[in-house]
């Protein structure tokens, strides 16, 4: 009987703790299309939603982690000037659902979107799993790419080194090859391989 007892209050001394495990579950993939909508979901449990701070983070393939949105009511929040006006964050805490809404999706928003909350103050945070989201034209057809240089300022000497910037962006497919040619001088090229391509 005593040994019941020991092990019935140690189930329930165990029992806040497997209630209180912190899960953000997300879907795996979504498609999108350029100028199109679609909504992105994080379900949530362990702690309280509507109380906590909520992330939207995403990973462009080849690049670092870029924040995006932080989210603590529909009156306190951040979003970075890259998606600001297009997504639009909301915490639905009837069912526990972090949602992030994006409108006049690009190609360039290709990339795995994690939801993530600091519940508790301070490091660490916790991650959901990922969504990867990829935005294509309808019929995978090409989109040539919207192309603006940048040039240096003319210097007075002729030993000076000057550089020339090409930005291509809003493309597809992402495999493109640029010549830059400046005067007599000699033609360069630049390829950039695709970040679609299976590894």
């Amino acid at each position: 009987m005593m040994t019941s007892t020991i092990f019935l209050s140690l189930l329930l001394a165990l029992l806040p703790c497997v209630q209180s495990e912190i899960t953000l579950i997300q879907p795996e993939a979504e498609t999108g299309h350029p100028g199109g909508s679609l909504s992105l979901t994080c379900k949530t449990s362990g702690f309280n939603l509507g109380s906590s701070s909520m992330y939207w983070i995403r990973q462009v393939p080849g690049q670092g982690l870029e924040w995006i949105v932080y989210y603590y009511s529909s009156s306190s929040n951040n979003y970075a000037p890259a998606i600001k006006d297009r997504f639009t964050a909301s915490k639905d805490t009837s069912n526990n659902i972090f949602a992030l809404e994006m409108r006049s999706v690009k190609i360039d928003d290709t990339a795995i979107y994690y939801c993530a909350t600091d519940w508790r103050v301070g490091p660490p945070m916790i991650f959901g799993s990922g969504t990867q989201l990829t935005v294509e034209p309808r019929q995978k057809s090409i989109v040539k790419p919207k192309l603006s240089a940048f040039y240096p300022p003319k210097s007075s000497s002729k030993d000076a080194v000057q550089a020339a910037v090409c930005l291509a962006s809003d493309f597809f497919p992402k495999d493109i090859s640029l010549q830059l040619a400046f005067g007599d001088k000699p033609k360069a090229d630049v390829t950039r391989p695709s970040v679609l391509k299976p590894d």
